[in-house]
């Protein structure tokens, strides 16, 4: 056998043998991340934010530890976003619509009734409309990596079953901190108060306000039942999550580091989707049986609902801009299949 030949065989070998070491090779150093959430651990976020611990942990060779912090421990989601942008936290996960304040395109987000079911919503956040609104978020310290589901939203309160427009009339509900919640909620005369996430139980055991809204998982997840007597199946937004990075760390980060971190992200979002509907479906189960009382809006007043609305679209469209508008618009009847 020739000596070249022999040389090609023993690279050949050597080379096989070191392919499962190949993460070894990559420009990985030992880092701890802290990402934080703001749901309990048993959430559906907080399951999510294990396997994307997991994954991170995995793909790293065990030199990158993702350290998760629920339970709002490290402040609520607008305190989280500016030590992110600050550099004093690496990642969280949390609502775009407390990002709108720091880029106004994530305001599309918040568009009442914009989508009409979760392949809708999967098909235009993960697609170019979905990837431009996360890129805006670079000029202002962040990066986003995926969307999560939070789920379609809806309305909690001790006054009243909500079953028409009229209903809401003086029922003080807490939105979030975000100017498009706070006027479609006073349009469908609604007393609305922004108040964070974090002190949303004590406010409604309280009585400092009547009511909320968020989805079936965060309403079961948070024991909202205990505070609230009615539930108005209404779906008036889908509420996407967003999985971020302080781009002060995230520019430290080698490619591999930073291919690691947006692979467990995208893992982790298919796992969240999938944990959080079948949660959904079984938590509107769960409501009622802990005495929740429950109905469910008839399309005719969920038109009524969307008509009053229309000035909030038009100052959606406005604020971030026509062209984007038009975009979402677009990805949202094709993926309605051009209906």
């Amino acid at each position: 056998m020739s000596m070249f030949r022999r040389t090609l065989i023993a690279a050949t070998a050597a080379a096989a043998f070191a392919a499962p070491f190949a993460s070894f090779a990559q420009d990985i150093k030992p880092r701890l991340i802290r990402f934080g959430y703001g749901l309990n651990e048993q959430s559906n976020q907080g399951r999510a934010a294990k396997v994307f611990a997991d994954e991170v942990a995995k793909a790293s060779g065990g030199k990158m530890k993702i350290r998760a912090i629920g339970a709002a421990a490290l402040g609520p989601d607008n305190q989280m976003q500016q030590a992110l942008i600050g550099g004093a936290q690496e990642m969280m996960v949390g609502s775009t619509a407390t990002l709108v304040g720091i880029s106004k395109e994530m305001a599309i987000w918040d568009t009442p009734f914009l989508f009409s079911n979760t392949k809708e919503a999967d098909a235009v956040l993960d697609g170019p409309v979905g990837q431009k609104v996360m890129d805006k978020l670079q000029e202002k310290g962040l990066v986003g990596l995926v969307y999560w589901e939070n789920g379609f939203r809806n309305l909690t309160n001790t006054k009243r079953p909500v079953t028409k427009l009229e209903d809401l009339d003086g029922i003080k509900l807490r939105v979030m901190p975000n100017d498009v919640y706070l006027e479609s909620f006073k349009i469908l005369g609604a007393n609305a108060v922004p108040l964070a996430f974090s002190e949303l139980f004590t406010a409604l055991e309280t009585k400092t306000v009547d009511g909320q809204e968020n989805p079936y998982n965060t309403i079961l997840s948070s024991k909202f039942y205990e505070v609230q007597k009615y539930l108005s199946v209404t779906n008036h937004v889908y509420s996407p999550w967003i999985v971020t990075v302080s781009k002060k760390y995230w520019d430290g980060l080698s490619k591999d580091e930073q291919k690691v971190l947006l692979d467990a992200a995208k893992k982790s979002r298919d796992f969240e989707r999938q944990d959080t509907r079948a949660e959904a479906a079984k938590a509107l189960a769960d409501l009622k049986s802990k005495g929740m009382q429950i109905n469910e809006l008839t399309p005719a007043e969920t038109a009524r609902m969307r008509d009053k609305l229309t000035k909030i679209n038009a100052s959606i469209a406005s604020n971030v801009g026509m062209d984007l508008w038009k975009e979402t618009q677009a990805a949202v009847a094709q993926a309605r299949g051009g209906k």
